[in-house]
C-alpha cells in the first residue's frame, strides 16, 4: 500500500482528516505545515517512542521546514495524571507555545489523551496534531476528541472534547510494536466489528491472525475501524447518544484497569477484549443474544492469542462485589445506574440503560471462579 487514504471526520468547521499510510512521519512537515501560522511545534511523546522513532519525526519535519522541541514523559497508563499534566502544560509554556500553534502528540493513547488535553487547556485551547504510533490510537483513541487524563476515582474522569485539526496514521510503524501492544490493540479493532459491522467480523475472523505481518490488511483493518468511529463521531459528538456504543466492553474494562492499578498487568486493550466477551456473555444471560455469540466471541479472541477471560489478568483481584463497587464509578452511570452496551447479535450493540446488578455480579462471580 503506497498510497494514502484519507478518512473524513464531518465536524463542520472544526472537521479534519485521518490520513492512513506509510511513510507519513517522513513527511510529517509536508503534512502538517499548512496548518501553522509559524514553521514550528511542540512534540509530547513518551521516552519510548522518543528512543525509537523522534530522530525520525524530527528528520521528516525539516524536510517540510518544520522546525521541533520535544518533551518525552515516562511511557505507561500511570503518566494520564495531574503530576504530568501540569508538567506538559507548564513545559509548553515554557516553550512559548502561543494560541495560533501547534501541539504534536506522537505515541499511543496515553500520550494522545494528555497531550490532547493539555493543548486543550493551554491559553483555553491550542490546536493539536495526533500521530498516533499504536494500534489502539490509530484505530480508536486518536480519533473523535476525547482528551484527558485518570484520576484516583476511576479512569479518564477529569478531560476535555478537543478534535485534533489532523491525525496521521502511519500504520508501517506498527510492525515495531512489541506483539503483546499489537493485540492489545487488536482488541479496539474486534469491537467495531462486535458493535455495528457484523461483515466486518467475518473478516477478521479470517484475516486477523495476518494482520501483523501483512501490510496491506492492517491498512483495511485500521482503514474500516477509523471509518467507523468517524461517522458516529460526526453524529454524535459529545456522547448523547450512538457514540456511548463505541464503549462496548469498556465498564467491565474500566473497572479491571482500576482492579489491577492501571498497571501493565492488564493494557487498556487487554480489557477492553475481555470486556466484550464479558458484554456478550451478559447479553445471553439476559436473554438478549443467542449462546453462540458469547462463544464464537471467545473463539475469536483465543485465536488471536489474546486474554479471553478475566482467569487470564494475572494477580490478585477483588470480588464480584469489589468490581461492582468500581463500576459504579464509571463515566457512563447515569443517575446512579449502571450503563452497559449490550448485544442483540454479533454488530448489532445497544445501549441498555438499567441492567439487574445482580445479573452483572452474577457473571462477574462465574468469571472469577475461573480463576
Amino acid at each position: 500500500m503506497a498510497e494514502t487514504e484519507a478518512v473524513g471526520v464531518a465536524l463542520g468547521e472544526r472537521s479534519y482528516e485521518v490520513r492512513i499510510g506509510t511513510g507519513l512521519i517522513d513527511r510529517a512537515g509536508a503534512e502538517i505545515a499548512p496548518l501553522l501560522a509559524r514553521p514550528r511545534v511542540a512534540v509530547i511523546t513518551d521516552e519510548t517512542v522518543a528512543g525509537l522513532h523522534l530522530d525520525r519525526l524530527r528528520a521528516g519535519l525539516e524536510a517540510g521546514g518544520v522546525a521541533m522541541s520535544s518533551l518525552a514523559l515516562p511511557p505507561g497508563e500511570g503518566t494520564k495524571c495531574w503530576a504530568r499534566l501540569e508538567q506538559s502544560v507548564e513545559w509548553l509554556l515554557a516553550e512559548k507555545v502561543e494560541r495560533r500553534d501547534v501541539v504534536v502528540a506522537f505515541g499511543g493513547g496515553v500520550i494522545g489523551d494528555l497531550a490532547g488535553f493539555a493543548a486543550a487547556v493551554l491559553r483555553r485551547g491550542v490546536r493539536f496534531v495526533q500521530i498516533p504510533t499504536s494500534l489502539l490510537a490509530q484505530v480508536d483513541s486518536s480519533v473523535g476528541g476525547k482528551t484527558g487524563i485518570n484520576s484516583p476515582a476511576g479512569k479518564n474522569l477529569v478531560g476535555a472534547f478537543h478534535q485534533p485539526s489532523l491525525v496521521l496514521a502511519d500504520i508501517g510503524i506498527l510492525e515495531t510494536l512489541p506483539p503483546r501492544d499489537f493485540l492489545a490493540g487488536y482488541g479496539e479493532v474486534v469491537k467495531y466489528g462486535l458493535l455495528g459491522d457484523a461483515a466486518f467480523f467475518d473478516w477478521l475472523e479470517g484475516a486477523g491472525p495476518e494482520l501483523a505481518a501483512d501490510r496491506d490488511l492492517r491498512a483495511r483493518a485500521v482503514r474500516r475501524s477509523v471509518e467507523m468511529k468517524a461517522g458516529i463521531v460526526a453524529r454524535d459528538e459529545t456522547e448523547q447518544g450512538e457514540r456511548a456504543l463505541l464503549n462496548l466492553g469498556h465498564t467491565f474494562c474500566h473497572a479491571l484497569e482500576a482492579a489491577t492499578g492501571y498497571s501493565d498487568r492488564l493494557l487498556h486493550g487487554e480489557g477492553v477484549a475481555i470486556g466484550c466477551a464479558l458484554a456478550f456473555e451478559l447479553s445471553q444471560r439476559l436473554g438478549l443474544c443467542a449462546q453462540e455469540a458469547p462463544s464464537r466471541v471467545r473463539a475469536h479472541l483465543r485465536a488471536m492469542g489474546m486474554k479471553v477471560d478475566i482467569a487470564d489478568i494475572p494477580g490478585d483481584l477483588p470480588d464480584a462485589e469489589g468490581l461492582l463497587a468500581l463500576m459504579a464509578q464509571d463515566k457512563k452511570v447515569v443517575d446512579g445506574k449502571l450503563r452497559f452496551i449490550l448485544a442483540h447479535a454479533i454488530g448489532a450493540a445497544f445501549v441498555a440503560d438499567d441492567v439487574d446488578p445482580a445479573v452483572v455480579k452474577g457473571v462477574l462471580s462465574d468469571a472469577l471462579r475461573g480463576r
